[in-house]
């Protein structure tokens, strides 16, 4: 098998490298060549090949370079590939770029009038006419621009062996709506392919061959996945600013509560709104979860700083809300179409005074449809507002997954009381009293037609009874329960997933860094003889079990794709007993990381580590340089 940290088969190699290899499709924004990039990504998926499609799209304006990455991996490692093996130049404004940017022995598919035939001896070429072909199989001048790209797809069902039916079926289900476009784009897969089989002699060693190892699996963007585990979880309000990469969450959701909570006499069972700006999205949620809808909105880092006031009322006031934050490399306007996991302080502590927050944090699309209804679950038991930490790598790619399983589990509502409730309690209720010793207080809706179900909703000092108060001790003790109330949420929250046996070496990670992170492990176990336990976070606050897994290995290496560490940030603050045993891996160029990355610095952190010296030569150094104490 051959690995991130590999090296890649000359151009002239023999030896076939079958279903372990990554395109990538540079195009041009706005050219329609998403179609194409996702009938050969489902064409290989159909082929039973496991497979992953990340976007590397502009933020501004149509016309500007695209790609498009489809890794092909017989192991199922669906992460970034380190390097791109093949790759395919449909834009003249990218193509010199690409051409220099590519590996020795990669493969270069090219439009034969953008001069690079020459570049790059060491890689492999296929120059291919496709401005001339699409005017032969395209009659429709207006079709041309869109079609063409399919015309790259019939080249590699040729070359890479990727079977002509798969990908037919691909094209149906991809235009399953249009039938026009299916007539429109075949031919030219088939002219594609027909001609690279007449005129190009195969040089590469890469093939793909039938496999049955997507049985069961499904192709989908996560926030496709979490709008479907709202849809299934009983969402009823939702509201929404467009900010990318969030949009199509809130998008998704709408389209599939059309289709599956409109009544048989048309009425609506949901309200979806889009507000003008974050701040309105989010008060409409804290006035809908006041008055018992299970609601939610979707943003990313920029509308998270806007809803900060909002949050913190919803906090104070203990009202249920669910928020979603994609997030993507900030700070300020950032770079809006590359992802990050750079939110992590932000949620956990969002707003202004003395705030924690349930973080919910999935890793693949199954999870984020999973996740959606734990986290409306868990607003509506602690009566609190909790997020769903995404990013836009998991929210705006295409993952492999397993199918999502229909939720049997009871929709818990938490501490509400009826009319019939107060009747029994004869008066004898406060808002914010803790009578079960678990610091959450019983609420009514409104609504409830009992003379006490009424009680003032307040973002200033308050009693269990809900009254004004500015005394010390009544706002000490509304905020010690505030605090009890969390930690209280470690025994409900999904907790870690934890593999090994017992090494004295740890990796801690979250999110989307999973696939890396497990094959970059499979990696420093095959080929560097060194065996490490790993430990995915799935929740904050931290359980029990991360405690214990801290507890239990001399040093956890902490992945995470962001500049300062944040969760080794945070893990510092909430865990300070176990400061001195966290070492960070960090990336953040704004692609997803790989299992390469996770490699080579593990290596230096771990050789530092074994060499007392360097460490405090490396730490001395960061106390000169910034005149900071070093950190290891």
């Amino acid at each position: 098998m051959s690995t991130a940290t590999e090296s890649p088969p000359a151009a002239n190699s023999k030896t076939e490298v079958v279903n372990d290899f990554s395109f990538h499709v540079a195009t041009a924004n706005g050219s329609g060549s998403q179609t194409a990039n996702m009938v050969l990504l489902r064409g290989l998926f159909k082929m039973g090949i496991p497979v992953s499609g990340k976007n590397l799209f502009p933020s501004n304006i149509q016309g500007l370079p695209t790609w498009f990455t489809i890794r092909v991996n017989k192991d199922g490692w669906i992460g970034r590939a380190t390097t791109p093996d093949i790759i395919i130049c449909m834009n003249p404004e990218s193509a010199v770029e690409d051409v220099e940017t590519a590996r020795p022995g990669a493969v270069l598919i090219y439009e034969e009038t953008l001069g690079v035939s020459k570049m790059r001896p060491d890689c492999i070429h296929y120059s291919v006419p496709f401005k001339k072909l699409i005017t032969e199989c395209c009659p429709d001048l207006k079709l041309r621009k869109l079609v063409i790209n399919m015309l790259y797809v019939g080249v590699c069902s040729h070359l890479f062996s990727i079977q002509k039916e798969k990908l037919e079926d691909a094209l149906k289900a991809q235009l399953k709506t249009k039938p026009k476009a299916v007539l429109a784009n075949l031919p030219a897969i088939e002219y594609g392919r027909k001609w690279a089989s007449e005129n190009l002699k195969k040089a590469d060693p890469f093939k793909c061959a039938p496999l049955d190892k997507t049985k069961n699996k499904i192709i989908i963007e996560g926030n496709a996945a979490t709008a479907l585990g709202l849809m299934f979880n009983g969402v009823t309000v939702a509201t929404w600013y467009p900010i990318t990469p969030s949009s199509s969450l809130c998008e998704s959701l709408e389209d599939y509560m059309r289709d599956y909570r409109i009544n048989k006499d048309g009425k609506r069972t949901f309200a979806i709104v889009q507000a003008e700006d974050e701040i309105s999205a989010c008060g409409m949620i804290v006035g809908a979860g006041w008055a018992g809808a299970r609601s939610f909105t979707s943003t990313s880092g920029p509308g998270i700083s806007l809803m900060n006031e909002m949050i913190g009322l919803a906090y104070f006031a203990e009202v249920p809300l669910v928020i979603c934050n994609v997030a993507r490399t900030g700070p300020s306007t950032g770079l809006p179409t590359r992802t990050m996991q750079g939110d992590i302080i932000s949620l956990a502590y969002c707003s202004h005074g003395d705030t924690k927050h349930i973080l919910i944090i999935p890793s693949d699309p199954k999870e984020a449809f999973e996740m959606a209804g734990d986290a409306m679950n868990l607003a509506e038991e602690f009566q609190t507002p909790v997020f769903i930490m995404s990013d836009l790598d998991l929210g705006m790619n295409y993952w492999m997954a397993d199918r999502f399983d229909y939720p049997t589990g009871e929709i818990k509502r938490g501490k509400v009381l009826t009319k019939e409730d107060l009747d029994r309690l004869k008066g004898q209720w406060a808002r914010y009293k803790d009578v079960d010793g678990d610091a959450i207080g019983y609420r009514t809706l409104p609504g409830n037609g009992h003379p006490n179900a009424a009680y003032f909703t307040r973002g200033t000092g308050h009693t269990p009874q809900a009254t004004y108060s500015e005394k010390a001790t009544d706002w000490k003790s509304n905020m010690d329960r505030l605090t009890k109330k969390f930690n209280g949420a470690k025994n409900r929250v999904p907790k870690p997933v934890i593999e090994g046996k017992g090494q004295p070496i740890g990796m801690l990670f979250f999110g989307t860094t999973n696939s890396a992170v497990r094959e970059a492990e499979s990696i420093l176990r095959a080929k560097h003889g060194i065996d490490v336990d790993l430990c995915r976070l799935r929740a904050f606050p931290f359980t029990h079990e991360v405690e214990d897994f801290l507890a239990k290995h001399e040093n956890t290496y902490v992945v995470e794709m962001n500049r300062d560490g944040q969760m080794s940030m945070l893990i510092r603050a909430e865990l300070p007993h176990f400061a001195m045993k966290i070492k960070s891996i960090l990336h953040y160029d704004g692609l997803p990381i790989t299992a390469g990355v996770i490699v080579e610095q593990f290596l230096a952190l771990y050789g530092a580590s074994m060499n007392p010296s360097a460490v405090a030569q490396k730490a001395s150094h960061a106390t000169a340089s910034f005149g900071v104490k070093g950190r290891e």
